[in-house]
């Protein structure tokens, strides 16, 4: 995938601030735990790419603000193809 943890870091940062993506997407993107996605964009690339850090924080902080609104999305499309199959 890439030759150091911090090229990993920087890497699952880009997506993320260019996608604007949860951590979830960005580990399912690329094959990685939840746990590993975080750990990289938060304690890894802070000390790798400070500027990077700073783009990924203010979307994850965005992400945080909205889960409540895209849970409630998910549960609406779940009953919505239960009731589709029907």
């Amino acid at each position: 995938m890439t030759d150091t943890i911090e090229d990993r870091a920087r890497m699952l940062g880009t997506y993320i601030v260019e996608n604007k993506a949860t951590v979830r997407a960005a580990a399912g993107r690329y094959g990685l735990s939840k746990s590993s996605v975080h750990k990289d964009v938060t304690a890894r690339l802070n000390r790798a790419d400070r500027n990077l850090y700073e783009q990924v924080r203010r979307v994850l902080e965005e992400n945080k603000r909205e889960r409540h609104l895209r849970g409630g999305e998910a549960t609406r499309e779940k009953y919505k193809r239960l009731h589709e199959k029907e």
